[in-house]
């Protein structure tokens, strides 16, 4: 017999009364944007070594290969170093927390510039990852807290949309770098810099409203946020459709695309390092287009059909990306401008995730419990971004680019999208327990069901 997703559980004694005047309740939106920011900013050290790599490479004289293992790495520890960013949260505030280990810990990335030789940028390129690793789980649990269910797809692609135009814009000025002698370096000390700036500003302005804070059972209480120990992780994956979100963002290959595009362009496709690296303008834009605009659709999917509609949403954008990077990869076409287009299109279906996937963990998770399972899912989506780039790196060293895309992209992505279709089962059974135990807990309360 299938236990239940939430078990029910007695009532928490470590209760934080949340803020009630309205001079303390946070302005939620510009909140979205400082959070959608951060991300940008903690996304700096990663854009450095994708857009920069052929510069990088010929500098330091490094394989194919090494550009799959610095991405990797820089992955593989943040399915460590998640957890223990959420461990710390539990017992300072999570603004603090959030603004050393995604803002003032740059100093990392700072230092990466420095670097004289590949071992030395691994190794600093790891410590930064390790710092960045806390941003992700922190931020999604924040931004539960400042949204309602009926909200979060709109809110998180908001944010993530943001973080990607941000990003892109940088991109093609990191190009230019590529012109410059040691312009790689260069790059590394601005993307440091900006995450500390955004460390500051969020230590400054950001306002958390309080674990549990845009639940409507809580009234006017939230519990503390809990940690992911082994114990808690254990817990978790006994929630279904927690474990199979794990497993999907463990065998996506979408994060391919992001670390060897303009890498793809200039080894496979001939263009220029500075050609090729303005492909993240227009790769932001169409990923802020579909972040926001999937928020939206997705939203209002889940309105027409609560029990389902987000995983419909989520497995049509797994199968339309497979499709979309079979056409992209596989073909020889004429001129950049396609390749553009063809990535645009790519760009546009993947920033449609962020706006379903996050809102289905909320939907299944316990308030308390939510940073803690975004920390899980994003160690998984980190060990898969790590396995996947570091598979492409030394498939592309023997067999090319292309086959490697073809596999470890097109194909993993056809089998992640039937994968999906067992959460038609598990998310509205998990969905349905989690509210009844937010119900029993409001009702001991005294607040009513909801």
């Amino acid at each position: 017999m299938p236990t239940e997703a939430v078990p029910p559980s007695p009532p928490q004694p470590d209760v934080a009364h949340l803020p009630t005047t309205p001079g303390e309740k946070p302005r939620s939106w510009r909140q979205v944007a400082l959070l959608g920011g951060l991300i940008s900013a903690d996304s700096g050290e990663g854009s450095v070594v994708s857009v920069l790599f052929p510069a990088l490479r010929t500098a330091l004289g490094l394989p194919l290969a090494a550009l799959g293992v610095l991405v990797g790495v820089g992955k593989l520890v943040g399915v460590v170093f998640g957890p223990v960013w959420v461990a710390v949260a539990e017992r300072y505030p999570r603004k603090n927390v959030l603004g050393v280990c995604s803002g003032l810990w740059g100093v990392w990335t700072i230092a990466a510039g420095f670097a004289q030789n590949y071992v030395q940028l691994l190794v600093l390129f790891t410590i930064a990852a390790a710092g960045v690793a806390g941003g992700g789980p922190l931020v999604n649990g924040l931004l539960a807290d400042l949204f309602d269910d009926r909200m979060r797809g709109r809110a998180a692609g908001y944010m993530y949309g943001l973080a990607s135009l941000a990003t892109g814009i940088s991109g093609p000025l990191l190009g230019l770098l590529s012109d410059v002698k040691d312009g790689w370096r260069y790059g590394f000390f601005v993307a440091g810099s900006i995450q500390v700036v955004f460390g500051v500003l969020i230590l400054l302005f950001l306002r958390d409203p309080g674990v549990g804070a845009a639940e409507p059972q809580a009234a006017g209480a939230a519990s503390v946020e809990r940690a992911l120990t082994w114990a808690r992780a254990r817990e978790l994956l006994g929630n279904r459709s927690l474990l199979l979100i794990c497993v999907q963002r463990l065998t996506t290959g979408q994060f391919v695309v992001l670390s060897f595009g303009v890498t793809f362009l200039v080894d496979v496709r001939g263009f220029a390092n500075s050609e090729a690296s303005f492909l993240t303008v227009p790769f932001a834009i169409a990923y802020f287009a579909g972040t926001f605009l999937g928020g939206l659709v997705t939203d209002r999917v889940h309105r027409r059909n609560p029990r389902t509609g987000r995983v419909a949403a989520l497995q049509f954008t797994v199968f339309a990306y497979a499709l979309g990077a079979y056409v992209t990869t596989q073909f020889v076409w004429s001129s950049l401008g396609t390749y553009i287009a063809l990535f645009s299109v790519l760009a546009f279906v993947q920033g449609a995730t962020p706006g379903i996937n996050r809102p289905l963990v909320m939907s299944v998770t316990l308030p308390e419990m939510r940073s803690a399972a975004f920390a899980l899912m994003l160690s998984a989506e980190a060990a898969g971004w790590a396995f996947t780039t570091v598979l492409v790196g030394y498939i592309g060293d023997a067999f090319g680019l292309q086959a490697a895309f073809l596999w470890v992209v097109v194909v993993l992505m056809l089998a992640n999208g039937i994968l999906l279709t067992l959460l038609y089962r598990t998310c509205p059974r998990d969905a349905s327990a989690l509210q009844a135990e937010l119900d029993r807990r409001a009702a001991g309360a005294g607040a009513g069901p909801s």
